[in-house]
């Protein structure tokens, strides 16, 4: 036999052997055991630990006023000369924030949405708004519970809404609305007990002052927060972050999850890409037809995907660092988080003067979303789960490669950051009951396309039911 043979037989050994370790590579591992009462908060870990729960299982409702001095302060910085780098000629958002754009918005800011503060302010409190200690943090939610009279002839679930990075609860209150059915709409066969909480770290919950609390850990926290308001049972819907999160309950406590449904459904495993690689070789044969270009050409949304992550390298290194250029800074973090909803709502929209913003969003929507970052104090800690999410303890922990049998419902938007075909999310959610697409919309799909994303989550729920 040839030299050149026995190197092609070599290699195809190699190939096969590398082939054989990505097929099997933790298969099947089973999920880890994390512990349930981890101690987060600044005081000593209680040593009472029932004692300590019988004393902190107080649920507070909430409603937080905000001084006319912080507000006053506020105007004032927005009315400060602005010294911005003119944009380059003929660029848009190509380079980032267009900054005669940012002028727009800083003087509608400070001229028409401040003045009218007192009301965004009772906006954004319509709900009912509590706290209580979950493993030494205070953390905030909105809770809506359904009359009695109101479930009669109806399936009534209890369902956790979690939202991402950079948005907060602010995005799902049209979600909250059309889930949180009132006593007119009786056409409706279904309504929901709705909790919405603000995760560690952002907004008005607070954040930890220790290193280690990873997705995982807050999925802990959530589980504990349901089981605290009395919900053994539940779905959840989550994008972002909280489909992270929600993917993470979904897999340690199926005994609590009814449902999980999710916007932004990802399996970053050696094998998913493996068979993304393989999909992109006979696309027709792994996409649904007419949905070909949500997944196609990889190169293209790789590049789209290397793009749009230049953030994420930042904070899952030094979020800290960042943190400390946007605390305290208004302007700039406006310009940070907006120019977020700019693109990821569309990729297109970099070759609009005010990036897309107006298409998609009212800008008093999107300003309620940054006061509550400002007000709050919480941008660097709201950050500060992209470290702990790519820390060599969470990563250690596999639950990627963990199978889930809870019923799972995966809805695609089309102007995502990135999608996942079935063929590669089956390997972990084994009980893959509802996959679907839609041209319209992006990765804030509950802000953007409310109606969508609620009857995509209502069709989940009847699949479900029919199921079980």
């Amino acid at each position: 036999m040839s030299s050149s043979r026995i190197l092609m037989v070599f290699l195809v050994i190699v190939f096969g052997v590398i082939l054989k370790h990505i097929f099997s590579s933790l298969a099947g591992v089973p999920a880890p055991h994390l512990p349930l009462n981890q101690w987060w908060g600044d005081e000593e870990e209680p040593i009472d630990w029932q004692a300590y729960l019988d004393n902190s299982s107080e649920v507070v409702n909430n409603r937080i006023l905000y001084e006319e001095s912080i507000i006053n302060d506020l105007k004032e910085q927005l009315s400060r000369p602005l010294d911005l780098t003119e944009p380059m000629k003929g660029v848009n958002f190509e380079y980032g924030f267009n900054t005669e754009a940012l002028k727009s918005i800083i003087k509608y800011w400070r001229d028409e949405y401040l003045p009218r503060w007192r009301e965004r302010e009772i906006f954004l409190w319509q709900f009912n708004h509590f706290t209580t200690n979950i493993q030494g943090l205070q953390l905030h939610f909105l809770h809506l519970m359904a009359y009695d009279d109101q479930t009669i002839g109806k399936h009534h679930y209890p369902v956790l809404l979690l939202h991402g990075w950079p948005g907060s609860v602010r995005e799902l209150f049209d979600l909250i609305h059309k889930l949180y059915q009132s006593e007119s709409e009786k056409n409706n066969n279904y309504i929901f007990n709705v909790i919405a909480p603000s995760l560690p770290g952002y907004a008005w919950s607070q954040g930890t002052s220790k290193p280690g609390l990873g997705p995982a850990q807050i999925a802990v926290m959530m589980r504990n927060l349901m089981l605290r308001l009395g919900y053994k049972k539940f779905f959840i819907q989550g994008g972002d972050w909280g489909s992270t999160i929600g993917s993470h309950m979904a897999t340690l406590f199926p005994e609590n999850v009814l449902g999980y449904h999710s916007n932004f459904c990802t399996l970053m495993t050696p094998k998913s890409t493996f068979k993304a690689f393989v999909a992109n070789l006979f696309p027709s044969l792994f996409a649904p037809s007419g949905f070909e270009d949500f997944f196609f050409p990889i190169s293209h949304k790789l590049l789209y995907f290397l793009e749009e992550s230049g953030y994420m390298h930042l904070q899952a290194t030094k979020p800290d660092t960042i943190g400390i250029a946007l605390h305290s800074n208004p302007i700039g973090m406006a310009a940070y988080i907006l120019e977020k909803f700019s693109t990821w709502t569309n990729a297109s929209y970099l070759h609009y003067p005010d990036g897309g913003l107006s298409k998609r969003f009212k800008l008093d929507d999107l300003l309620d979303n940054i006061m509550i970052y400002y007000l709050t104090d919480s941008i660097t800690t709201s950050q500060r789960i992209y470290k702990e999410h790519f820390s060599k303890e969470q990563m250690n922990l596999y639950l990627d490669y963990v199978p889930t049998y809870v019923p799972t419902g995966c809805v695609r938007f089309k102007n995502d950051l990135i999608h996942f075909l079935d063929f590669q999310l089956e390997d972990k959610y084994r009980n893959l009951i509802h996959s679907t697409y839609y041209h319209e919309g992006g990765h804030f799909a509950a802000f953007e396309v409310p109606d969508i994303l609620y009857n995509d989550f209502l069709s989940f729920v009847q699949k479900f039911n029919k199921e079980n």
